[in-house]
């Protein structure tokens, strides 16, 4: 387990954080601006602020390099040396003058038909691996994904708008599954048993939690909260699910393995971009089949304020968090780790708002914090196993 995945299943904790406290405030704001498309569009553009913080870090690193002469001696001094065996010339040459001068020897032996300088090459400077994404690239792959990535926000805010918190956590944790099958689907997640007993396991915990009863000892403070459940919102919660598994699977395959083939600060950043000039126009469409309500801007300074800072922690920071647990870790990881909403929102309420649960309820937030724990340590059981 390195560094890297370390630090992924920390920032995991603190996205988790960050978004059970976001889709709290967000309902709340539901109550006097119920407005997912504008809250949808504005904290998805936000991220265009990343573009510029990126640029100025490569300006800066450029920078860096230019002050130091040495460095930048010693990496053209490699580079010729790594140019000597790169270059398909140079090792015709060398074959030739080493082929020749070894048949001049007396022994016997022809040396000739091996291309001994190939081999060492090919043993001390493997073939280099497939070449990192230029800009362009970066920036197609967000235009492709900023849809996708809208979708599922808005799938997830509009969710918020007709059911609860905990019904909108609950069903967007069924992302494992998704994020498991298109990751098998497209190379990014290698299956094993114990990998799908994580899932199952985690599954199983959120259809308990489900099923599961919540109470408060003041009635009305629950029917406020959690009374005003719809099929339609719980409809939005899977779809959003849906993209949300496709999105972290497409997201870790841009990235790569270790995410060093693109930088996410830029591909974020692009995302915000094409969000803010390309899809505002489906606030129309969406008004037209009454998905959306008729949009109308916030009443008040305090309610901009407070859409404002909800987007910029709760979307922008977030939501760039949640992309280095994915490229850091695994996309199933990253994925069963947002379960953990589950069962931190419940302790929340419990002491906020003391809220009760049933037995079930508790078994399954605890399955769910399971199934996080099983697909961490999946390779390692399936290896001892032999699974």
């Amino acid at each position: 387990m390195g560094l890297k995945y370390k630090a992924g299943l920390f920032l995991i904790g603190a996205v988790v954080v960050i978004w059970v406290s976001s889709a709290e405030v967000t309902q709340g704001i539901f109550t006097d601006y119920k407005q997912p498309f504008a809250v949808t569009y504005l904290g998805a553009s936000l991220m265009v602020v990343y573009l510029p913080l990126a640029f100025i870090k490569d300006w800066f690193y450029r920078k860096l390099r230019g002050c130091s002469p040495k460095s930048s001696k010693n990496a053209e001094s490699v580079e010729e040396s790594a140019g000597l065996l790169s270059s398909p010339a140079k090792h015709n040459v060398l074959e030739v003058e080493l082929g020749t001068n070894l048949t001049r020897k007396d022994s016997g032996i022809d040396f000739s038909t091996e291309p001994l300088c190939v081999e060492y090459a090919e043993a001390h400077h493997p073939k280099k691996q497939e070449r990192d994404p230029t800009a362009g690239e970066i920036m197609k792959y967000g235009f492709c994904l900023a849809p996708l990535w809208f979708m599922t926000e808005y799938l997830s805010n509009a969710a918020l708008l007709r059911t609860s918190v905990a019904s909108t956590t609950v069903l967007s944790s069924t992302s494992g599954l998704f994020t498991l099958f298109l990751g098998v689907f497209l190379g990014q997640e290698s299956l094993n048993m114990a990998k799908v007993v994580a899932v199952f396991v985690s599954m199983a915990g959120v259809i308990m939690t489900t099923l599961g009863k919540t109470w408060a000892s003041d009635e009305s403070q629950l029917t406020a909260s959690s009374g005003k459940r719809s099929l339609v919102g719980d409809l939005f919660g899977l779809l959003s699910a849906m993209t949300y598994g496709l999105f972290t699977v497409l997201l870790k395959k841009f990235s790569g393995e270790d995410g060093e083939r693109v930088d996410v600060q830029k591909l974020f950043g692009y995302i915000g971009l094409f969000t803010l000039v390309a899809l505002w126009w489906l606030v129309f469409p969406l008004m037209a089949f009454g998905i959306e309500p008729k949009f109308t801007i916030p009443h008040s300074v305090k309610l901009d304020e407070v859409v404002l800072a909800n987007g910029l922690v709760g979307s922008v920071l977030s939501d760039y968090f949640w992309a280095l647990c994915v490229v850091w870790t695994t996309p199933l990881v990253a994925t069963l780790g947002m379960s953990l909403t589950i069962p931190l929102a419940m302790v929340a309420d419990m002491v906020i708002h003391g809220r009760h649960y049933s037995t079930v309820y508790i078994l399954g937030s605890s399955q769910v914090f399971a199934g996080f724990v099983i697909a961490n340590l999946a390779d390692r059981c399936s290896k001892r196993l032999g699974l």
